[in-house]
């Protein structure tokens, strides 16, 4: 659950920020052009992964440019529309703030609400949002952009703390920075998890396997 928080908490500082929208552009640098190799200044920010060693080969340099706190804040947003929608349909039907919710995918793709108990009103909430447009979208893009995004959050947490390298992480990330979007590299995360599952006879998880799982209220 640690990285939905941070995906909450992400999300919300996106929100502010776009509330407030500062009217003063980023001050651009004047001094002339260093001779060499320049080194790009790191987003605000943007999480970076510098692994241990004196000198990175280009598979570290690219992943080293990962937006990773920009990919946060857009998974954020749709966590955090999930979860206020689901709080309004607790308070909708009555039911106790601290409910915990557990959303998921059934066999025909449509949304399906569970809890603690048989309480009926489960149901009725599971229809609500399977006619609510926006909740399916946001749900949709969770399914698969939040898996995506936890195995990269946790390959560069690994590569930071062991000063290891991430060949599956590595192979998702373009040299072309322009093609690192997160869409990029979920299509690219999600071609590599069907391909591994061809070859393999685990079952390999997809948008349909997905489900949350928290408290509306926390």
């Amino acid at each position: 659950m640690s990285l939905l928080s941070t995906l909450l908490r992400a999300g919300s500082e996106l929100h502010t920020a776009l509330e407030k929208r500062p009217s003063a552009a980023a001050p651009v640098g004047t001094g002339s052009r260093a001779q060499g190799k320049i080194e790009r200044p790191a987003q605000p920010g943007a999480d970076r992964f510098t692994p241990s060693g004196s000198k990175e080969d280009d598979s570290t340099r690219k992943v080293s440019k990962l937006a990773i706190t920009d990919y946060k804040k857009s998974v954020g947003q749709d966590l955090a529309f999930i979860r206020e929608t689901l709080r309004h349909k607790i308070a909708e039907y009555n039911m106790p703030p601290a409910t915990a919710i557990h959303i998921k995918n059934d066999g025909q793709g449509n949304i399906s609400v569970e809890g603690k108990g048989q309480n009926p009103a489960f149901a009725r909430i599971a229809g609500d949002l399977n006619v609510n447009t926006a909740f399916q979208d946001a749900f949709r893009r969770m399914s698969v952009n939040e898996p995506t995004l936890h195995f990269m959050d946790n390959a560069l947490k690994l590569g930071k703390a062991y000063g290891v390298n991430n060949s599956l992480l590595n192979t998702l990330v373009s040299e072309n920075q322009q093609f690192n979007g997160l869409q990029d590299l979920v299509h690219r995360y999600d071609s590599l998890r069907r391909n591994a599952g061809a070859v393999s006879a685990a079952p390999v998880n997809t948008a349909r396997d997905y489900a949350l799982s928290f408290n509306a209220r926390a």
